[in-house]
């Protein structure tokens, strides 16, 4: 028997070990990053609501069972559910759940699925979901395989992040995916949160100051697994190099991690070349799919 209860910040080292345990016992096909968690509890909700009204913990026997993240984007969710659930009605639970709790309001519903995750897309399928698209690539690379760090653009200095650059931080993401950030939200909803540590996300500073490229790398020791998300330029300072100078620094800090990845939109095909170019390569996709919400 499986029952849900608000997600509290104090929750989210937990359930990060419990995804490490859960990609060491059933691979990666399932769930994504333990860094991801964070990422989509604070970043991609952005304070818009309490985050216990949206992210909710399943439990089991006083264990973590499952985790869902409801209204991403407004009208997307996940679920994460322990290897021994998978398939079975407790996971059709969080489903619906998420489902209903993301849909108020929203015309539809969409989740995503990795391409090897049969369980999933059978039990989406049987509830009426159906696939629209190639959501992401999913890209991988050996971290022995990393080549050198680049030396940056005379005058650009690569470092890890400071709480004092929230509104370069702000002004840089606003320009990188048109988004709408404020100094103070990005340094309350983001960096102040768990999970957030300055010296991952790494930053090239343009001679005046601003941030003129990021990228926020996240670890699981467990499963010597590195990731990076989310990957930025702003767009004065494009074609430079510069993410790339950002990502061999992240890389060469995750050593003694063996592997790692990042997630792209499977149509931004610049977001694809730039990841080719320093040795990543496709190992899966992820698919939308959606229904309609009555």
């Amino acid at each position: 028997m499986v029952s849900k209860r608000p997600y509290a910040d104090a929750d989210l080292p937990l359930l990060q070990r419990s995804m490490a345990d859960w990609i060491a016992r059933a691979g990666r096909c399932g769930y994504d990053h333990i860094g991801e968690l964070p990422h989509r509890i604070y970043e991609n909700l952005r304070g818009r609501r309490p985050v216990g009204e949206v992210v909710h913990v399943w439990e089991q026997a006083g264990a973590p069972a499952g985790l869902t993240v409801n209204t991403r984007f407004g009208n997307a969710f996940d679920v994460f559910t322990a290897p021994e659930l998978r398939g079975t009605e407790a996971e059709i639970a969080m489903i619906e759940d998420a489902a209903a709790t993301t849909g108020q309001g929203a015309g539809e519903v969409l989740t995503d699925v990795w391409d090897c995750d049969h369980t999933r897309i059978e039990l989406l399928e049987r509830l009426g979901f159906s696939r629209f698209r190639v959501w992401d690539d999913v890209q991988e690379m050996a971290l022995a395989d990393a080549p050198p760090e680049p030396e940056p653009p005379a005058g650009f200095t690569v470092r890890h992040a400071r709480l004092s650059d929230a509104a370069h931080l702000a002004e840089a993401r606003n320009g990188a995916f048109q988004a709408g950030w404020t100094a103070a939200e990005y340094r309350d909803e983001v960096m102040r949160k768990p999970g957030y540590d300055p010296a991952r996300e790494i930053v090239a500073e343009a001679p005046d100051g601003r941030v003129a490229a990021f990228a926020v790398y996240w670890t699981d020791e467990r499963n010597g697994l590195g990731h990076f998300e989310p990957v930025g330029t702003h767009p004065a300072f494009r074609r430079r190099g510069l993410a790339r100078a950002v990502m061999l620094h992240a890389m060469h800090r995750m050593r003694p991690l063996t592997t790692v990845t990042v997630n792209h939109n499977a149509e931004n095909l610049a977001a694809r070349k730039l990841y080719e170019s320093l040795g990543f390569t496709p190992r899966h996709q992820t698919y939308g799919y959606r229904r309609r919400h009555p």
